[in-house]
């Protein structure tokens, strides 16, 4: 039994003509007997009662009516799912994404994916920092990661996503707190609250280099796990933060001051990264909606 006698036989019961049905089939009646004859003898029964005048389904051929109208309908989803997931239309993507700098981003992609890709689902995870997300995706455990590295492996490719800045969190009771902009020099003789100083970590790096620049090295009283503990740390004046503007933007916490650092350093852009030889197209489809989304700048 396969297909093509499956949809023959339909089409016969549904015309009771041979004729009518070879037509909707686009072959010769001849051909169509015969595959129907075939069909009887490999199933060991007859389907049809014909003759000269009449073509009528037997019992057997009533019963089979529905099996294979099912069979039939399976092949059609069975089809339709395979176009679309060769249009990216359809499919699981995993992303993985660092800290709350991430999540306006996470929110639009969200919205438009549901819009314009109902088929595809996104599966999230979060992370704390940058660094471990280049680990789970090289090992394969994530598609898309969002974040920020001085480095990218020649087999990932990444590209920026939002265009971001530094900006330095203070106490509102502190005395810089009211300035509308602040330089590395005048953080000199401060107290930090530092994220760990993980190799890879953007934010410590830029402390250290801020630091450097400027002829002094960094008094960090405290360092904090992730960054909502940084603001909370700050908050209660433990010491300042240095973090991003993006950070700024999901902070609610009315004690905090961010201001925006005038330093020449290096970038701290969001970035988007996936394996270079991922070719899987809700991926690729999931990562042209990611880069499409207008280049958002942090403000």
């Amino acid at each position: 039994m396969d297909v093509a006698q499956l949809r023959a036989f339909l089409t016969v019961a549904e015309e009771l003509h041979f004729g009518r049905a070879a037509e909707r089939l686009h072959m010769a009646q001849p051909p169509l007997s015969r595959m129907i004859k075939h069909f009887e003898r490999e199933l060991g029964s007859q389907l049809f009662d014909r003759n000269t005048r009449s073509v009528r389904l037997t019992a057997t051929g009533s019963a089979l009516l529905a099996p294979a109208r099912e069979v039939l309908e399976s092949i059609r989803r069975a089809e339709g799912v395979v176009r679309l997931a060769e249009h990216g239309e359809i499919g699981l993507v995993r992303i993985s994404f660092a800290g709350i700098s991430t999540h306006r981003l996470l929110a639009r992609l969200a919205r438009v994916v549901r819009q314009q890709r109902p088929g595809v689902q996104l599966e999230l995870h979060s992370q704390n920092f940058a660094l471990p997300l280049m680990k789970r995706l090289l090992d394969g455990e994530t598609d898309i990661a969002l974040g920020r590295w001085d480095v990218v492996p020649s087999d990932v490719h990444s590209q920026v996503v939002m265009h971001d800045s530094l900006v330095v969190a203070v106490p509102d009771t502190h005395a810089l707190a009211g300035a509308s902009s602040v330089t590395g020099a005048l953080l000199e003789g401060q107290t930090f609250v530092s994220l760990p100083p993980y190799e890879g970590s953007v934010l410590p790096d830029r402390l250290r280099r801020l630091a450097r620049a400027n002829g002094f090295v960094p008094d960090v009283v405290q360092i904090a796990p992730d960054t909502q503990t940084a603001l909370a740390l700050v908050s209660a004046e433990v010491g300042c933060h240095l973090t991003l503007r993006s950070v700024s933007q999901n902070s609610s916490d009315p004690h905090v001051v961010f201001i925006p650092l005038v330093e020449p350093l290096a970038g701290v852009d969001l970035q988007a990264a996936w394996r270079r030889d991922d070719r899987a197209p809700a991926l690729l489809a999931v990562i042209h909606d990611v880069l499409e989304l207008d280049q958002p700048v942090a403000d």
